[in-house]
């Protein structure tokens, strides 16, 4: 028996548009010069590198806010409890990501902070170390663990409420629910220390998650999301 259906374009557009803008926006925050040797003395000269990748990261918070509000009604139509919860979730990773942006620019002073311990003959301090190494573990953590961590719980949930109503393929719904699980395994590797974030495993075990974004994004976009008229409560928000 075959089912009709309602083809959300607008909010599918939105939503295909905001997830590519999302991995985006995520390349461009990383700072590979911190994670070198000797980044303490080149941070004078990364002010604009810094800058540029906290506004990226400022646009990434607001994309990623911006999906989990969007997604909301698609969920709510299915279980408002698991809405209330996938948004909850996705809005703790969001706030992570804001706060993220300011360890992200305290790098500055610490650049003018290390160049004048080196300009006063303190070249041997270990001050500015001990302060850069503090900076970097808490970006890590708040990136990695306060961010993934309630993102990955709620697209979970996301997950799990398109397998239920069908929205997209099952075979997608089924490989979110996967690599969600991954990313959750990941991070906890990564908070009791078996793993570390530039490594192999750490790679393997989250990159099914962007290739899903990747492939979910284009799906909606050229598709779009496929709502059962049977579970149209009203009008979607």
């Amino acid at each position: 028996m075959s089912h009709q259906v309602t083809i959300e374009r607008p909010r599918s557009v939105a939503f295909g548009i905001l997830l590519l803008a999302g991995i985006v926006t995520g390349i461009f925050t990383s700072l590979p010069a911190l994670e070198s040797p000797d980044y303490l003395q080149n941070l004078v000269h990364m002010k604009s590198d810094i800058h540029l990748a906290a506004v990226f990261q400022a646009l990434m918070a607001g994309v990623y806010g911006a999906i989990a509000v969007i997604l909301y009604p698609l969920i709510a139509m299915e279980d408002p409890g698991k809405a209330r919860g996938y948004l909850v979730f996705r809005g703790i990773g969001t706030a992570f990501l804001f706060v993220g942006i300011v360890t992200l620019l305290l790098f500055e002073p610490l650049g003018a902070y290390a160049a004048q311990s080196t300009g006063s003959g303190m070249a041997q301090s270990e001050d500015p170390a001990l302060l850069g190494s503090l900076l970097r573990q808490g970006r890590d953590w708040l990136n990695h663990i306060g961010m993934v961590l309630p993102w990955s719980i709620g697209g979970g949930i996301l997950y799990l409420s398109f397998l239920r109503s069908r929205i997209i393929p099952p075979w997608m719904a089924w490989a979110g629910l996967v690599s969600s699980a991954a990313s959750i395994v990941a991070t906890g590797l990564y908070m009791v220390g078996l793993i570390k974030i530039v490594t192999p495993a750490y790679f393997a075990l989250t990159l099914p998650t962007a290739v899903l974004e990747i492939c979910l994004a284009f799906y909606v976009l050229i598709r779009g999301f496929r709502v059962p008229d049977s579970q149209m409560k009203g009008e979607l928000v």
